[in-house]
């Protein structure tokens, strides 16, 4: 991406993104925030080496990354707990919490234990001149989200959409795939490429 994005044009469109996420959680809709991504963008993470998730394009970022995938899990928020901008490099880091909206026998809510976050790349749009996500790979503590998962299945508070989800095979739903069948990168394309390389291997 060779655009330039001063601090103040990442922050208005950070805002901007964060208040549609809370009308996302308000709503239970979370497809309104495919509306921030460019038309070809890409936006995966990793289960396992060898099984990963990838929605490439608008629409497919709608139907599986912010459709399929969250199906389940309303009530679930994800809460930004620190933000990092890099005008620079035209990218945003995220961190956030995995809230899940259901409260354990002491009444405190249920949360995933692990660092859960977003890697975004921005760039301009070039059929509106509108900031827009071009790339976004997401990281979570697996090990912690599968014992959690267990945890609420086997609580009894658990809703029957929840227990339905989590009892599909990953690999039977839309946008998995094993990894030398991506459609896109596991690392973002520019940076697979070595747009951004800081550090070389040793003897290069």
């Amino acid at each position: 991406m060779s655009d330039t994005f001063t601090r103040a044009d990442i922050k208005g469109f950070w805002e901007e993104w964060l208040e549609v996420n809370r009308e996302a959680e308000r709503t239970g809709d979370w497809g309104i925030l495919a509306d921030s991504y460019l038309a070809d963008a890409t936006y995966g993470w990793m289960f396992t080496p060898d099984e990963h998730f990838m929605a490439v394009g608008r629409e497919e970022i709608r139907r599986y990354a912010l459709g399929t995938e969250m199906a389940g899990l309303d009530g679930w928020h994800y809460d930004y707990m620190a933000t990092v901008l890099d005008e620079e490099n035209a990218m945003i880091i995220g961190f956030w919490k995995q809230r899940s909206g259901i409260r354990d026998d002491d009444g405190q809510e249920i949360e995933i234990r692990g660092i859960g976050g977003s890697w975004f790349g921005i760039a301009r749009d070039e059929t509106d001149g509108r900031i827009r996500f071009a790339w976004q790979r997401d990281w979570f503590d697996l090990g912690s989200t599968a014992h959690t998962f267990l945890t609420i299945a086997k609580s009894g508070k658990a809703p029957e959409a929840f227990l339905q989800r989590i009892g599909q095979k990953g690999m039977d739903m839309p946008g998995h795939y094993r990894y030398a069948d991506l459609p896109s990168t596991l690392w973002p394309p520019q940076v697979e490429q070595g747009k951004y390389i800081t550090q070389n291997p040793l003897g290069k």
